[in-house]
């Protein structure tokens, strides 16, 4: 099983990974931005080329908050995929200016850049990201959602409307949800990579450590079994997280802004809180092949969400 680096593991490069001296000269490493306006599938198209869950999905925008890095190895090529948090137009706070500036920069650093737009139409906001990402390396248009979107017609119109914005590389319809010419998308990404060994070893998933993505998959119940009643201002901490041989003892407390909201996530009774908690440890001992052991607390915390200085006391970057 692949897997997440564990908490004391390191956050660079596997120790397990390629000499540079033993790289074909054929062999691609680099990395592939994920990047597009919120809702459109970014998170699923990760995990889905993974072949594992690393980034939380819901149908709500800010789902995704911090850059999520992916790795896919293949025989002749490895890419580090970077998804992203979607591109914000609503204007004003704190919490959207460090998302909208995490966007920018994951398509700043990339070799290659993949938007995602939603099959069903091309929107004002995918112009006006589409005219911030990069003029200096590839950008392909990945078409999502076109299992649902049969109309041919309107895909093409869609693509018209996209190639009037700027001249994309490639335009892939695809399905992440379903997998449909994924492998398509991935081969030529990776024919766009610089030349290179590879970063990582062959059972590495993700930079990210099994702490942060505890918070994540909390975070990503909040959102599912919440819905419009979850506060925008509303984040996961991990206060704990001890790692022992096959099982993990974590506590986690979900901060939000005022008292009236601390309610809202415990539900009557605790019902909600506790629900949440369950079906985290499920996914949480599906990721790291162990027992978890989780508790999961509700505080006040004003303010958290207000400057970006604050934020990024919390992990924002």
């Amino acid at each position: 099983m692949r897997r997440a680096v564990p908490e004391t593991g390191p956050r660079g490069p596997a120790a397990g990974a390629a000499d540079p001296s033993d790289a074909s000269p054929e062999h691609r490493c680099g990395y592939v931005a994920i990047v597009g306006r919120p809702n459109v599938g970014k998170s699923t198209l990760l995990n889905r080329i993974v072949g594992q869950k690393l980034a939380i999905t819901a149908d709500r925008p800010q789902t995704t908050r911090h850059r999520i890095m992916g790795v896919h190895t293949l025989a002749d090529a490895q890419l580090l995929f970077l998804d992203s948090p979607g591109y914000q137009t609503r204007s004003g706070g704190a919490l959207n200016r460090v998302l909208n500036r995490t966007a920018r920069q994951v398509a700043a650093d990339a070799d290659v850049v993949v938007q995602v737009c939603d099959g069903h139409g091309w929107t004002a906001a995918d112009t006006r990201f589409a005219k911030l990402l990069p003029a200096d390396r590839p950008v392909l248009l990945a078409i999502n959602k076109t299992d649902a979107a049969r109309d041919r017609a309107r895909l093409m119109r869609l693509v018209e409307t996209a190639r009037e914005v700027r001249d994309f590389d490639e335009y892939v319809p695809i399905s992440a949800r379903s997998g449909y010419q994924v492998d398509l998308l991935v081969g030529l990404c990776a024919k766009r990579l610089p030349p290179g060994p590879r970063a990582y070893g062959d059972d590495e998933l993700t930079d990210r450590s099994e702490r942060f993505l505890a918070g994540e998959l909390i975070r990503e119940k909040l959102f599912r079994l919440l819905g419009d009643e979850l506060p925008y201002e509303s984040t996961v901490l991990i206060e704990q997280y001890e790692v022992l041989p096959n099982l993990r003892r974590v506590s986690a407390v979900v901060l939000v802004d005022r008292d009236s909201q601390k309610g809202i996530v415990l539900g009557k009774g605790g019902e909600r809180i506790k629900r949440i908690a369950s079906e985290a440890r499920v996914d949480l001992e599906r990721l790291v092949d162990a027992k978890v052991f989780l508790e999961v607390f509700v505080k006040v915390r004003s303010g958290w969400a207000d400057t970006e200085q604050s934020l990024r006391a919390y992990g924002y970057e």
